[in-house]
């Protein structure tokens, strides 16, 4: 009994044991808010101390929940030119999208951050902190915050595998299998697919290590110029951190081979729903007996921005339709709108998809949103924009649950043929089913996941262990090029010395032979 009592004891201290957690999630996006902030939040409810460095004030945290706001400067402010109609972004490549918006944008974006009025009193107090959590995304310079408060670094991403943070910390690349996040290809393992994901892998790298985070680096200096100028680089602090949470999953994206320190979590923002529908789209949806579809271009997407003659396709086609249609649109007004489609400027994407009278999400393919959609079993059909959207409609369509219909394809004939089909032929739910099954089959939630190996970093302070050693070896021996070359140099040596002594053997038997003849005149 007394051994039962101390097994109890020792387990309850350890539960109740609580840290002090730097969560760094500045960005402005509302989807990447939905994904990331119940971590954050479900830290707190855990017991721990988290303050978060954020665009999006939550209105009830737990009291040990310390909001540190970034000034309301959105990212599609700070671009050269301001923000643009995106649908115009469909025919920019990877290449140019990087330059644009990650890079340019993703700049000026974190000198927003470090310059805002609360970061900058934040940062002059003294604090402390037992683990820093940062979202990646094109904000490097914050990750110097682990070295200012001498702490761990995890970093958590609202996509999926990252090639760069690959190559950084020596996980396997996969190029045959695994492309790089935000590169669109229609045939990925055709020859030519292959040769661009090969091809836009190392442009990006090289850009992002050798040229963008200099300039982060450039704004470290400036607004923490405190720090020693023999601190980590940045691209240090990306290789040794001690934690990688990756918004994907093996049931539904690419598998791939991950070293133990980075993580799938994807779905994360989906293992709690807490929140239920608004009486009026309760109503609208309860009573739609001929079943829903739903229309959602996401937070960054304006549906508003369609050209008219793709605006038109659109409600002509669902004027023919018998479901009930609800649809994001921006605006007050909407001209020639048919009586079944019910329009809101905001709508709650997550609980309306899990209204079982939907019948097809139709979406610009976002992860998080495509996420949504498979969680509940919900077919798609998709109009891809930019970045990674491609491709996760490519992998909807090749799961069987979705539909690609490309933005300059969309007619009124177009998009009732695919409307029509992904409606009717039952192929598609069956299979929205059970990907969403396998999707949700796994032995804790995405949350939980997350949960445990955050705290798990926090109690083995860092787990250096669980790092690739490749980190603390040159390029050359990591790649075992040396030792290539060395095994080339020996079989190209051996090839040359046998083919010597081959001329030397004939050579030799040339010259018996002549001598041979000789003697054989001579008799």
């Amino acid at each position: 009994m007394l051994r039962l009592n101390t097994l109890f004891l020792t387990f309850l201290i350890h539960y109740i044991e609580t840290a002090d957690i730097l969560y760094v999630t500045p960005f402005t996006s509302t989807s990447h808010n939905m994904l990331l902030a119940p971590i954050g939040l479900e830290l707190a409810r855990r017991g721990h101390n988290v303050t978060v460095i954020t665009s999006h004030r939550e209105k009830e945290p737990p009291p040990n929940y310390n909001q540190v706001m970034v000034d309301d400067i959105k990212i599609w402010e700070v671009m050269s030119g301001g923000r643009p109609n995106v649908f115009t972004m469909t025919d920019i490549s990877a290449e140019e999208f990087h330059h644009i918006v990650f890079w340019e944008a993703g700049l000026a974006f974190t000198e927003v951050v470090l310059n805002s009025t609360e970061v900058k009193k934040f940062l002059d107090k003294e604090n402390h902190f037992d683990l820093v959590i940062s979202e990646q995304f094109f904000q490097e310079a914050l990750y110097v915050l682990a070295y200012k408060y001498n702490t761990p670094l995890a970093l958590v991403t609202t996509f999926g595998n990252c090639m760069r943070h690959n190559i950084a910390v020596g996980n396997p690349l996969q190029l045959a299998t695994v492309i790089p996040e935000f590169l669109d290809l229609e045939d990925p393992s055709s020859f030519w697919g292959r040769l661009r994901n090969l091809y836009f892998t190392i442009y990006e790298y090289i850009n992002w290590r050798f040229v963008y985070l200099r300039k982060q680096e450039q704004l470290v200096q400036t607004y923490l110029p405190d720090l020693p100028k023999n601190r980590p680089s940045l691209y240090e602090l990306q290789q040794n951190c001690s934690l990688m949470l990756i918004n994907s999953h093996f049931s539904f994206d690419v598998p791939a081979a991950y070293l133990p320190n980075i993580v799938e979590i994807g779905g994360v923002h989906l293992s709690r729903i807490n929140s239920s529908l608004p009486k009026n789209l309760q109503k609208i949806m309860d009573d739609s007996v001929d079943g829903v579809v739903y229309m959602n271009f996401g937070s960054n997407v304006r549906s508003s921005e369609l050209p008219a003659e793709k605006k038109k396709a659109f409600l002509n086609v669902f004027r023919k339709i018998k479901q009930t249609v609800i649809w994001k649109w921006e605006e007050d007004i909407l001209e020639d709108k048919p009586k079944n489609l019910v329009t809101q400027k905001w709508l709650p994407q997550k609980e309306i998809l899990a209204h079982p009278n939907v019948k097809v999400f139709i979406s610009h393919g976002g992860l998080i949103g495509t996420q949504e959609a498979i969680f509940n079993g919900v077919p798609l059909i998709g109009v891809p924009i930019y970045a990674d959207q491609y491709n996760n409609l490519l992998l909807a369509q090749q799961a069987g649950f979705g539909r690609v219909l490309k933005y300059h394809d969309i007619n009124e004939e177009t998009f009732e043929n695919v409307l029509t089909d992904v409606i009717n032929n039952k192929k598609y739910i069956e299979a929205a089913k059970e990907v969403s099954r396998r999707f949700k089959d796994r032995p804790m939630t995405a949350l939980d996941t997350a949960m445990f190996w955050l705290e798990y970093v926090i109690r083995n302070k860092g787990a250096e262990y669980m790092k690739n050693p490749a980190i603390n070896m040159s390029w050359v021996a990591y790649t075992m090029l040396d030792v290539y070359a060395f095994i080339i140099i020996l079989l190209v040596s051996a090839l040359l010395i046998t083919l010597k002594v081959f001329s030397i053997l004939q050579n030799i038997f040339a010259v018996y032979n002549t001598h041979d003849i000789k003697v054989k005149k001579k008799s």
